[in-house]
């Protein structure tokens, strides 16, 4: 006599229905559901009001300690890339599911309300008052700041090298005078002078290139209400 083999996902449904019907399952997974959205929703509304906090209570043995950073290694990336360091509330971005998942299982794992959230992001991501990649931070406290989460694309190789000259005024100097060094080098000897004259039409020309260049940088910077990237990193003003 041959005995039938036993189907797990049978013997599973014949246990499940001895104990709840059709219509407890679906109450009772629709009630998990709708709580998990309202935290969800909770967390998300936490985060875009951005209450300003200088600490949490983390449970330090639980940090990993390659995501606390000090707000001058901060200070430092925000410099070299032009990013903003702001309060999360500024941020017009969507913030991912990944982001409010990990806030939710931080604070059940250091049994704390998390609050304080910053983000690190290029300035057109933040909206700004009038006067490519973000980073999720909550402060620890003493300038020190927990690393959240990360989305977004990966800012462009070549990011640090274009906002170099907005970097500091030296630098911005520096840039002007290397670019009108660069376009009067472009300009054909005894182009405007005999050539028993390229030492003074290299000198004029060098000159006028020189005026040229950074006053329209200059007239660019002011028009816009630019400044440099020392002085907006934690400024909250697009016109900073």
């Amino acid at each position: 006599m041959m005995f039938p083999r036993t189907n797990l996902k049978t013997q599973l449904n014949k246990a499940k229905f001895k104990t709840t019907s059709n219509e407890d399952i679906l109450k009772q997974v629709h009630e998990v559901l709708k709580n998990v959205d309202d935290r969800n929703e909770e967390i998300l509304d936490k985060v875009n009001s951005g209450d300003s906090a200088d600490f949490n209570t983390f449970d330090f043995d639980k940090l990993q300690s390659s995501e606390i950073y000090h707000i001058d290694q901060i200070e430092k990336i925000c410099v070299n890339y032009r990013l903003r360091f702001l309060d999360s509330k500024y941020f017009k971005g969507e913030l991912p599911y990944e982001a409010i998942s990990k806030i939710k299982t931080l604070e059940e794992e250091h049994e704390t309300n998390l609050k304080g959230f910053k983000i690190m992001a290029p300035s057109k991501l933040f909206k700004l008052e009038n006067a490519d990649d973000p980073l999720l931070f909550a402060p620890i406290g003493n300038d020190y700041y927990y690393l959240i989460h990360k989305w977004g694309n990966d800012l462009s190789p070549f990011r640090r090298l274009m906002m170099w000259p907005f970097k500091t005024f030296e630098n911005f100097m520096f840039f002007v005078l290397l670019s009108a060094l660069v376009c009067t080098l472009l300009v054909p000897n005894g182009f405007f002078m005999s050539e028993d004259n390229l030492t003074t039409e290299f000198f004029l020309l060098f000159i006028f290139m020189f005026k040229w260049i950074g006053g329209i940088a200059l007239y660019y910077g002011f028009a816009k209400g630019k400044n440099f990237s020392t002085a907006i990193w934690r400024s909250k003003y697009y016109n900073a």
